[in-house]
């Protein structure tokens, strides 16, 4: 389970929301495009404990989506940027 969406919380984490915020800005995004990013556990060989995901699902058009391999507490708006907009085909 995420643990932005824990059972009883009324929706994810203040940290996960500014992400998201932030993501819909630097995209340009408008309000019809879903936006979601989630901290997952990793269970890959050699992969951190714990990943962000980013996922863009544009109404019209192709899905996106990132992984940053860190905690959504230590991902800055610079990790953002530089992932996000060096990489849409991702």
């Amino acid at each position: 389970m995420p643990l932005g969406a824990r059972p009883g919380s009324r929706g994810p984490s203040p940290q996960l929301r500014e992400l998201k915020e932030t993501v819909r800005a630097l995209l340009g995004l408008d309000d019809d495009t879903a936006v979601m990013v989630r901290q997952l556990a990793c269970t890959e060989p050699g992969c951190p404990p714990l990943e962000t995901v980013v996922a863009v699902l544009p109404m019209d058009g192709r899905p996106h989506r990132w992984t940053l391999y860190r905690p959504a507490d230590q991902i800055t708006e610079d990790d953002l940027r530089a992932v996000l907009l060096t990489d849409r085909q991702h």
